[in-house]
């Protein structure tokens, strides 16, 4: 009976490890996300408020709504938020898509590696390095062709959303049968036509997600927008910010929350695309 015995207790000390079982996990996980997500509950409760006052709660009331809608500066600060989000989640993720292949559809080879590490290094440098750099650039570029247009910041946000792209992209590509491009191949098939017809529909839900990412990186960014834009080029979060600056009143927390409410949208598609991935 002893000896039987003793497959089962080594079989339970050899159970896989799982912070999820650790005591106290639960509570210092609902700590976490309390400290994340608390400040956001009055910054959406006063964006209903029917008074001026960030501080006392005067009523129920869609005001500042209808002021933010009615406002021809946030108008004209979220038409160019979204077109300067889909015009660089567009680019980034053509690019990413192209950089993910070039690594992952290939054999390897020396300095695939350092290349890796040059499309995410955005991820690592910090925003406001990256920024004051492409201020310098774009600085000298604008007084040699006294050019002043939106494609600085659609180049500065394209690069800057090429490794939010990358990521699942290249995830995606990594977790694919290479098989069914083997058969394509066998069966005759260029290179372009295995891609188009068999890499493409497979890969299509981690380009989804790469482009999401990309567009809620792009529509929320500030510092690298605040530091490239040329007078009159303000977005949604610069005009908040200018905004802070003067006065504060519920129409930011109005704006804030509609944002919000954008980004929870596309993150949970971008969440759910994964799942379906995998």
């Amino acid at each position: 009976m002893a000896d039987a015995a003793k497959p089962t207790l080594t079989q339970s000390r050899r159970r896989p490890f799982s912070i999820r079982t650790q005591p106290g996990f639960t509570a210092m996980a609902m700590i976490c996300f309390f400290l994340l997500y608390a400040p956001l509950l009055p910054l959406v409760v006063y964006s209903f408020n029917a008074g001026n006052s960030l501080a006392f709660f005067e009523g129920l009331s869609f005001r500042w709504y209808v002021s933010a809608w009615d406002n021809k500066l946030v108008q004209d600060a979220a038409i160019r938020s979204v077109v300067l989000a889909v015009a660089a989640s567009f680019f980034a993720t053509i690019l990413a898509t192209m950089a993910a292949l070039g690594t992952t559809r290939t054999r390897p080879y020396r300095g695939l590696t350092a290349i890796y590490a040059m499309i995410n290094q955005p991820l690592m440098v910090p925003e406001i390095v990256t920024a004051v750099a492409l201020l310098i650039l774009f600085a000298s570029i604008k007084a040699a062709t006294d050019y002043h247009g939106l494609a600085y910041l659609i180049i500065a946000h394209t690069a800057f959303c090429i490794p939010f792209a990358y990521l699942p992209i290249r995830a995606r590509l990594e977790g694919m049968d290479l098989s069914l491009e083997t058969a394509a191949a066998d069966l005759y098939a260029t290179r372009w036509k295995a891609f188009r017809r068999v890499t493409l529909p497979l890969l299509w839900p981690g380009i989804l997600a790469g482009a999401m990412l990309a567009f809620v990186i792009s529509l929320d960014d500030v510092v690298i927008t605040e530091f490239v834009k040329s007078s009159g080029q303000d977005t949604l979060p610069t005009y908040m910010l200018g905004q802070l600056r003067r006065s504060i009143t519920p129409e930011v927390n109005a704006i804030s929350s509609v944002l919000l409410g954008i980004s929870v949208v596309v993150v949970t598609i971008f969440f759910i695309l994964n799942r379906k991935m995998k």
